[in-house]
């Protein structure tokens, strides 16, 4: 009863700091039973905490979707590239032994943080012209408009779907920093639709990591509660708080994570 009860609030805090920064919750689940249940396997960790994100994100992409902040056409487009690097990374999550999960988690995550903490005011300058131009309002009359080059936003989704599924993250700590300065998206935009492209993606991934025996169903379903309660927590304090305080708390969460996370390793 105890280890339900913990898990339900390990749940319930990804769900929120997930939605709430577009992470999709992994960077606290990963960590949290790895410490938890030291004796189990990475490719566990991973899937039972990318079974556990698709009730997040479901949950979170219903109330973005109410709030109208959700870009479909890019996360759409996005989330069918990043599905088969999620079926690979899932894949090759199994050769993976202990020491380099922890370790090359760790180091992806103070990366994004840098990255993040670091970044331009503005987006990055790229040189290539946009190829999508986007228009329009959420449900609070806020107007956006932005344009993107698609063949960078593919690209990245791909490895994205590759590296989220490897480590079980959602793969939103790498999606809302790349939305956000090479494809100009506002950061409210940028995590709202990063959850719904976490949704599909990890409808296959967990799919995937399912048939290879690597979900810990009850686990998951001691997870799952206080994650669609969380996710719906999260998106609305999301819709409150100031975009770049968003992405300082974000930052804040990853190097605390990647610093337990060597650690373990």
């Amino acid at each position: 009863m105890l280890t339900y009860l913990l898990l339900l609030v390990i749940g319930l805090a990804a769900g929120i700091s997930g939605s709430l920064v577009g992470l999709g919750g992994g960077s606290i689940v990963v960590p949290a039973l790895a410490f938890l249940f030291p004796d189990m396997e990475p490719s566990h960790l991973a899937g039972t905490s990318m079974a556990m994100l698709l009730f997040n994100s479901i949950s979170s992409t219903y109330v973005y979707a109410k709030q109208k902040r959700i870009d479909y056409q890019a996360a759409l487009t996005f989330a069918a590239v990043s599905i088969p690097g999620s079926v690979i990374g899932a894949l090759f999550t199994k050769q993976m032994g202990g020491r380099m999960f922890f370790v090359s988690f760790g180091i992806f995550l103070i990366l994004v943080a840098l990255l993040l903490l670091f970044k331009p005011n503005k987006p990055i300058h790229w040189p290539f012209k946009p190829t999508v131009k986007r228009s329009f309002s959420d449900n609070s009359g806020a107007h956006f408009e932005y344009a993107y080059h698609m063949p960078t936003g593919i690209i990245i989704s791909f490895l994205v779907g590759f590296v989220a599924s490897l480590f079980g993250i959602g793969g939103g700590s790498l999606m809302v920093p790349t939305m956000t300065l090479l494809l100009g998206f506002a950061p409210h935009i940028a995590v709202a639709t990063s959850m719904l492209q976490i949704f599909l993606s990890a409808i296959v991934s967990t799919t995937t990591h399912a048939f290879l025996l690597n979900v810990e169903w009850f686990m998951v379903l001691a997870l799952a509660p206080g994650a669609i309660i969380g996710g719906q927590i999260g998106a609305r304090l999301a819709k409150r708080l100031p975009a770049k305080l968003l992405l300082k708390l974000l930052a804040v969460f990853l190097i605390i994570v990647s610093l337990r996370l060597m650690m373990k390793g």
